[in-house]
């Protein structure tokens, strides 16, 4: 017989195994090193009254530890990243930050908008990625921390200038970390823009709910019907191509690695699973930027669940393909293929050059915003 799987709320487990609620300080801020031009990186700690922890830093806005309980009350580290700000620097696959201004691919490292063709780096092969060589993940943003009876946060901030990264527009732009007691963080974008421009911007973290391994293991559910295939380079080809009857229908829970390997060109491209999913638009509830369910992400070791809303349209589900040991991460872990996965809640990729995708286009006089919540939970059978 199956074993019965229970949800339980984080503060019932935490009760559960010490007998009482953890009480600390909400939210904390502290130095977190020097870049080599003397800029200070501080960093700050969101703690709610079940004693779950974020801490995200002022250098990408980058998320650089969440510490949440297994099944048995048991807290571990669910994120990849570095023990200090060198590694970060010297050369981080995105780890934790927040990518822009525009995340995921350009191809060829150009857009035309308005009748004006506009050049981007390319830091991908012959694509532009993640904002370029210098993108919101390479700068350091101002920090302002906040909290409530039921909450704890930091409002991140950053000017782009015009012309930063080859981008029309000087962008005022803002990301909002928030714990809940709830145990939900809600990320919060917004920007404005002085000159039109594309705006596309997600949060990079690598979640492994182990803590530790691979996450060939991991159940994931992804709700969403089609998916958007890609050329060789990793650039949509414009196609919205459903996903029943191939490896990416992850419409009912399965085990990742399950068909990881399978003799697909699309996991060949990818070197398993780097695509834009469409998530399917009647889940969202009335009104405009409406919550919808994106993704579910289990790990049956250790009973961790994240659950994923967002008011975008897609999410790019990234099998940590090109982690290859040659990174060494928090207490000197190595991070080996696969041992941690993206799930990033965005604008399709290569939208400006697709007219048929929906626009990442921001005006002078409109408000960018975009919003994604993540539930932490716990099954225990």
């Amino acid at each position: 017989m199956q074993p019965v799987l229970r949800s339980f709320s984080i503060s019932a487990l935490l009760i559960l195994a010490s007998g009482c609620t953890m009480h600390r300080d909400r939210v904390s801020r502290a130095p977190f090193g020097e870049l080599a031009d003397g800029r200070r990186v501080e960093l700050f700690t969101l703690t709610n009254a079940h004693g779950i922890e974020v801490r995200a830093m002022t250098y990408g806005a980058i998320i650089t530890s969440i510490q949440t309980p297994d099944r048995s009350g048991k807290r571990a580290d669910i994120v990849l990243g570095f023990d200090s700000l060198g590694g970060y620097v010297a050369g981080s696959p995105y780890f934790g930050a927040v990518v822009g201004r525009y995340a995921n691919r350009i191809a060829r490292g150009q857009f035309t908008l308005d009748g004006a063709t506009y050049h981007l780096a390319r830091n991908n092969g012959p694509n532009s990625l993640h904002g370029g060589e210098r993108g919101f993940d390479k700068v350091v943003w101002s920090g302002t921390p906040f909290q409530s009876d039921s909450t704890a946060g930091v409002t991140l901030r950053y000017e782009s200038p015009d012309g930063e990264e080859g981008y029309p527009g000087a962008v005022s732009v803002q990301v909002t970390y928030t714990l809940t007691d709830a145990d939900d963080l809600i990320i919060e974008y917004e920007a404005s823009t002085t000159k039109a421009t594309p705006i596309n911007l997600s949060q990079h973290t690598y979640w492994n709910l182990h803590g530790a391994g691979d996450i060939l293991a991991h159940v994931l559910t992804l709700k969403a019907s089609a998916f958007t295939p890609v050329d060789s380079t990793l650039i949509p080809t414009g196609q919205v191509a459903p996903v029943a009857g191939t490896p990416f229908d992850f419409r009912t829970a399965i085990a990742i690695g399950a068909r990881i390997d399978a003799a697909n060109e699309q996991l060949r491209f990818g070197r398993g699973y780097d695509h834009n999913w469409v998530i399917d638009q009647g889940s969202r509830g009335p009104g405009a930027g409406a919550l919808a369910p994106a993704a579910r992400l289990e790990d049956p070791l250790s009973g961790r669940t994240l659950d994923i809303s967002t008011t975008e349209p897609g999410v790019q589900f990234y099998s940590g393909n090109f982690l290859d040991g040659t990174l060494r991460g928090k207490g000197g872990r190595t991070y080996a293929h696969r041992a941690g996965l993206c799930l990033e809640t965005q604008h399709f990729p290569d939208s400006p050059n697709h007219a048929n995708f929906p626009s990442t286009i921001l005006r002078p006089g409109q408000r960018y915003h975009s919003r994604t919540v993540i539930a932490f939970r716990v099954t225990g059978s």
